[in-house]
């Protein structure tokens, strides 16, 4: 990927379908440092430590995950990377999501990243739509 991740070079990005595109990059002077999502007019922020704590998890999962992405207000179905971006067991302790109301889609938004940046191979159906560790 050529973009550098940053507010000026931000990575472009689609989701899996390949139906939407949006931006990302890291915002590492913000407490706690994070990773920014624009989609459209709508700003979401993740910590940043998802894209190593993320590849880490999807490792361990030894194959395919689904990505399971919901609102926030939605429940995330087990065993999904949405579900783990909440659990309470992943190494934030709870949400990846940094802005109450805006905390979810986390297994719509880091995946396609993961992809792009050689971490994760990711499937692009219509629907249900799953990631696994790159090996």
């Amino acid at each position: 990927m050529s973009a550098e991740g940053t507010e000026d070079d931000p990575w472009v990005l689609k989701t899996a379908p390949g139906s939407s595109e949006y931006r990302m990059w890291r915002d590492e002077t913000a407490d706690p440092p994070a990773l920014v999502c624009q989609v459209g007019s709508t700003t979401l922020r993740y910590h940043l430590s998802a894209i190593d704590d993320l590849t880490a998890w999807l490792r361990e999962q030894d194959g395919w995950v689904a990505l399971g992405a919901a609102d926030e207000q939605k429940p995330a179905p087990d065993g999904s990377v949405e579900a783990w971006g909440r659990s309470e067991s992943n190494p934030v302790g709870g949400w990846y999501g940094l802005r109450k109301g805006y905390r979810g889609r986390f297994g719509m938004y880091l995946p396609p990243l993961l992809e792009a940046l050689g971490l994760a191979e990711l499937t692009h159906e219509a629907r249900n739509n799953r990631v696994r560790a790159r090996a």
